[in-house]
């Protein structure tokens, strides 16, 4: 494979621009509600098997008992801690399930991946838990890889699970030559991050610069001025409740769709630790692509464009070293970066956090 074939492949990929990652999924009833609805789990996930299974895990300190419901039927029970396993379910395009403590609010929950032909990094961006307690709902903002290869039957799936809005972070070359595919009645937006960037006109030559070239993408996804334009536009959909479910995606769902999240769920209140699972959650969710765009390079190859591939935790430390040392503090990013006013910052929770 030549140079300028790696080159279209990696920007195909997406590698030439910064987004995350993600796990298993959960969130949650009424926000802000009194203390006596205040849901009691610390964690809480659901993650389906491959023969048709899910499993349900938990922890609600204080809590004796939790029901699991699913399709309005008792499904599963526990106490404090659950681990369980639900089987013979009726097929759903998601299975949900409410955890369900016999005291405080209970958890709306579905395993974070949403299984689609045409993509594999096609996940829920909701179901954290926030420092202070609330939990991101979930079934509300959704975030991709790219979106020209869905079938009818995908789009359809869409359609069924809500989606009203797509913000597209991708480029105009991008765009042209892979448009989305979704249903006609969804809203479109372009929200072009790397405008302004040379990401997409230089491609390292050494694993080193590879690495190097990814730092410097996350950074200018916080300083850029292009950037700074379209993560506003996503956030102010987000704040903006009659667009939900909203779909946020760049090429391959990890590096700019990564900052997207990483942005959003750190204004919402989710801890560092958390945003950076949800970040290299899409090492995983990717491997398999991964490795076959690999497998068509020579060792050499293989080894200048790994980097380009990953998501790492310094990638991402990098964009939030970025937010310090231009802004001082995350809040200010918000304000002067973003322009997310107090009160915009307000609907956002208010929008996204229950419990």
């Amino acid at each position: 494979m030549n140079n300028t074939r790696l080159a279209a492949v990696v920007l195909a990929l997406g590698a030439a621009s910064v987004t995350l990652t993600a796990p298993a999924a959960s969130a949650a009833p009424a926000a802000h509600a009194s203390h006596s609805s205040r849901i009691p789990f610390t964690a809480a996930t659901v993650t389906a098997g491959d023969d048709g299974s899910y499993r349900l895990v938990w922890k609600a300190p204080g809590v004796r008992s939790v029901t699991v419901r699913a399709h309005g039927r008792v499904v599963a029970r526990g106490g404090a801690t659950g681990d369980v396993t639900v089987r013979g379910l009726p097929a759903a395009d998601r299975q949900w399930f409410d955890l369900v403590p016999e005291r405080g609010g209970s958890l709306h929950l579905a395993d974070r991946l949403v299984k689609l032909s045409g993509t594999v990094n096609f996940r829920d961006a909701g179901g954290y838990r926030t420092a202070d307690g609330h939990w991101v709902k979930m079934g509300e903002i959704y975030r991709s890889d790219a979106l020209d290869k869905l079938t009818a039957a995908d789009v359809a799936k869409l359609g069924r699970l809500g989606i009203r809005a797509d913000y597209d972070l991708r480029t105009a070359s991008e765009r042209a030559s892979a448009p989305d595919v979704v249903p006609s009645y969804v809203t479109y937006h372009s929200a072009d991050v790397l405008a302004g960037s040379s990401m997409t006109t230089t491609m390292p030559t050494t694993g080193e610069a590879a690495v190097q070239m990814m730092v410097d993408g996350e950074k200018f996804m916080v300083s850029g001025a292009g950037a700074r334009a379209a993560y506003t536009s996503v956030l102010a959909g987000v704040a903006d409740g009659r667009q939900h479910g909203l779909l946020y995606h760049c090429t391959a769902g990890k590096d700019r769709t990564g900052w997207s999240s990483a942005a959003l769920l750190t204004a919402l209140g989710v801890p560092r630790d958390t945003v950076m699972a949800d970040y290299l959650a899409s090492n995983t969710y990717r491997a398999s692509a991964n490795a076959a765009t690999l497998a068509a390079m020579t060792p050499a190859q293989a080894q200048v464009y790994k980097p380009l591939l990953d998501v790492r935790a310094e990638y991402l430390n990098s964009g939030f070293d970025e937010v310090k040392d231009k802004y001082g503090s995350f809040g200010t990013y918000l304000k002067q970066g973003l322009g997310v006013d107090s009160g915009e910052l307000g609907a956002l929770r208010r929008e996204l956090l229950v419990g």
